[in-house]
């Protein structure tokens, strides 16, 4: 009896699955804010003229196609009609149309219209869209009062330069400022850089006739007080009044610029000339026709609101990233400047000839290896510690590792090396786990993917020789750097990090014990507590907890250790994340030492704002130096902001220079500076502002298990050791 087949499932049909790598939501809202910033740039470049900004002026030119009738006739120029010629007209007599151009200016227009309004006087406003939209509620002012409002186009470019889609564009933005700001349309336009009608020539006629088929009626002057050159007030006065009765339309301005003069001469022009009979109209009252507004409505109306409120809301932002860049220029020069004097005082103090700590110490230390999955690492993590020139005991906690670290460590079947297994709690259960295993009264940590040079330890241990000196913070430096990502790492270590330390030193408020290289008086940590796991930077806490219990914590320059780096984007925004997450929450832990006397009140009242300064809102603030030097590109002025951004660049050069010189690093590796610039402080950027999110919103970060490939072997290549000051003994 045949047993029957079995059923096979037909897969033919069945394609995998595609996999689309999803934006990381972490950088949505980060990116979403620059984007925002940047895009509150470009409307401020764009409302301030200084995008589309066409300075040219046209030279006078015939005036052969241009209709004698035009020419001869009055300063009111009607091209509307399809049908008949372009008319022009006057301003019937004994009337006065005052224009003032170029405004609105949040100075002086409200106190042209405080004068007019003293003097029962009406004129007409030709504003710009740039400063409509930048000032609408002194448009609404003019047009509550009123006062009629005219085009002046959006930027104010002579517009027989331009073609008619730029002309329509430069109507159209106007009235769309003019919608936002009164929710009115004009009928009424004055050219930039216009005259008298008989100036009108064979370059400006066609734009007014194109003007008059948009449905404007083109004004131009009768009487030119020439205010703009602020001539004296006598002759402002001399130059408005009309002859002999006779009607006017006079031209002032009310922006760009010194208007004093305008305003003394209002204060005489306008009674004197009501006292011999003028009355004082806007341009259709004069005309007798229909008012030159209309209501917008619709689409129009909430377009123009909205266009305003984004320029209002971009000039509010704008000054606040003006004083966020002040602020960041302040604190990157001053912090540039103090780091070079101290890391030169302290440079000075331990290479003096007669420095020491106390008597040298040769007694063995304890060294702590919390290893999680670090079986590519940690057989050269050992392997270094085994060829130092100091006694240490070797202790690997092995924190419930899943790749065999634990076994292989013990495979090496090393003198001195012990393995203590422990479930999976974290690095800070480990250290303490390790501890209690210690035998001797110096502690010395290290990461798992960490190896140190043969005189590390012996070095890092001597400032115990003093016996206030709590704790020390090594030398960290990058093994992997031969990568772009690993070179800027690198560039961090030596200049953010190591000449952090020597200032901090010197300050004595160091407000961290890098993981990766630092030893520990036992004493110390157990009146502290041991490692905490309160934080997720446990480095950082532990070393402002060693400050609020009197302990100094130094920093050993010659104590170097080399340590893998981050590799990707991606891990190095992890590891970024946790350390600027750990280092609010320590912050926050520790806030109350501020208060507190002592030496706990002077790390207060020193090391923390300066760990919050440099630490969390420079870094955070930054990018706007890159912000503002791509708007200076767009916008200008080009060549100030380009000489600006490379200035901070070059103060940057020195101290990179100087903290290479002082560690004995090749230059070579300050090549890639500038696009570390550039580049690393929007990832910065990016990593901090996600944790200050984190922080407010009361987020949980866990732990995050970087990726290892046991690149870094030995310190070979490495600079080598030199003869150190702290084993001298003073001469005599």
């Amino acid at each position: 009896m045949t047993q029957p087949a079995p059923r096979v499932r037909n897969n033919r049909h069945k394609q995998p699955k595609k996999r689309h790598r999803a934006f990381p939501m972490r950088f949505l809202l980060p990116s979403l804010l620059l984007v925002a910033l940047l895009a509150m740039l470009v409307l401020r470049g764009y409302v301030h003229s200084e995008i589309l900004a066409d300075h040219r002026i046209q030279a006078p030119a015939s005036t052969s196609q241009v209709p004698d009738e035009i020419l001869d006739g009055g300063p009111v120029i009607d091209a509307r009609s399809t049908t008949r010629p372009a008319q022009s007209l006057r301003v019937p007599d004994h009337r006065i149309v005052l224009t003032f151009d170029d405004g609105p200016d949040p100075v002086w227009t409200p106190r042209v219209l405080d004068k007019l309004k003293e003097y029962d006087a009406h004129g007409v406003f030709f504003v710009t869209g740039t400063m409509a939209s930048r000032y609408p509620e002194i448009v609404a002012r003019m047009v509550a009062e009123g006062h009629e409002v005219g085009l002046h186009t959006f930027n104010h470019p002579d517009l027989s330069y331009q073609s008619t889609s730029r002309i329509d564009w430069e109507l159209a933005e106007n009235q769309l400022a003019l919608a936002g700001a009164a929710g009115i349309r004009t009928s009424l336009f004055r050219p930039p850089y216009s005259s008298f009608a008989d100036a009108m020539d064979n370059k400006s006629w066609p734009v007014t006739q194109y003007i008059g088929s948009r449905g404007y009626l083109t004004v131009v002057n009768d009487r030119d007080s020439e205010d703009w050159k602020r001539p004296g007030v006598r002759t402002i006065i001399e130059n408005a009044t009309p002859h002999d009765g006779e009607g006017a339309i006079v031209l002032m301005h009310d922006s760009g610029g010194d208007r004093s003069q305008t305003l003394a001469a209002l204060d005489r022009f306008l009674p004197d000339m009501r006292a011999e009979g003028y009355e004082f109209t806007h341009l259709t009252g004069a005309l007798g026709t229909s008012s030159a507004h209309t209501p917008a409505a619709g689409f129009a109306l909430w377009q123009g609101k909205a266009f305003v409120t984004a320029v209002g809301v971009s000039e509010e932002v704008t000054g606040v990233l003006v004083v966020g860049l002040a602020v960041i220029g302040v604190l990157v020069i001053s912090r540039f400047g103090l780091m070079l004097l101290l890391s030169f005082l302290h440079a000075r103090k331990v290479r003096r000839k007669n420095f020491r700590w106390g008597d040298p110490v040769a007694r063995p230390v304890s060294v702590l290896v919390p290893a999680y999955n670090e079986r590519k690492c940690i057989e050269a993590t050992v392997r270094s510690l085994m060829a130092s020139d100091h006694p240490i005991e070797i202790i690997v906690i092995d924190d419930g590792s899943t790749d065999g670290t634990a076994d292989l460590v013990e495979a090496m079947r090393l003198p001195r090396v012990r393995v203590v297994r422990q479930r999976n709690a974290g690095k800070p259960a480990a250290l303490n786990n390790g501890i209690a295993h210690a035998r001797y009264d110096i502690v010395v940590m290290m990461d798992g993917d960490t190896v140190f040079e043969p005189t590390t330890i012996r070095e890092l241990v001597q400032p115990f020789g003093d016996p206030k000196v709590g704790a020390v913070a090594g030398n960290a430096k990058v093994g992997n750097r031969d990568s772009l990502i690993g070179a800027w790492q690198h560039i961090e270590y030596v200049m953010g990090f190591n000449l952090d330390r020597r200032m901090y030193d010197v300050l004595r408020c160091m407000p961290t014990i890098p993981g990766a290289v630092g030893a520990f008086r036992r004493e110390a940590l157990d009146r502290v507590g041991g490692m905490s796991e309160d934080t997720l930077a446990e480095d950082t806490d532990i070393t402002m907890a060693l400050h609020r219990d009197g302990w100094h914590v130094v920093y050993a320059e010659n104590a170097r250790a080399w340590t893998e780096a981050p590799e990707s984007v991606q891990q190095l925004w992890s590891q970024r994340y946790r350390w600027s997450y750990g280092t609010m929450q320590a912050i926050w832990k520790h806030r109350h030492a501020v208060l507190e006397r002592g030496h706990s009140g002077r790390f207060g009242r020193v090391g923390l704002p300066f760990v919050s300064l440099f630490m969390v809102v420079a870094p955070l603030l930054a990018p706007l130096i890159d912000v503002f030097l791509l708007y200076g590109l767009l916008f200008g002025p080009t060549g100030k902001t380009v000489a600006a951004w490379f200035g901070v660049l070059m103060v940057q050069a020195v101290c990179a220079a100087y903290a290479f010189r002082l560690d004995r690093e090749k230059m070579v590796h300050l090549i890639s500076l500038p696009l570390q610039q550039i580049l690393y402080r929007q990832l910065m950027y990016v990593v901090l502002l996600q944790s200050w999110i984190t922080a407010l919103t009361g987020g949980r970060l866990r732990w995050q298990k970087l990726r290892r490939t046991g690149v870094v072997d030995t310190p070979g290549g490495a600079p080598g050791p030199r003869p150190t000051a702290t084993h001298r003994r003073p001469v005599g």
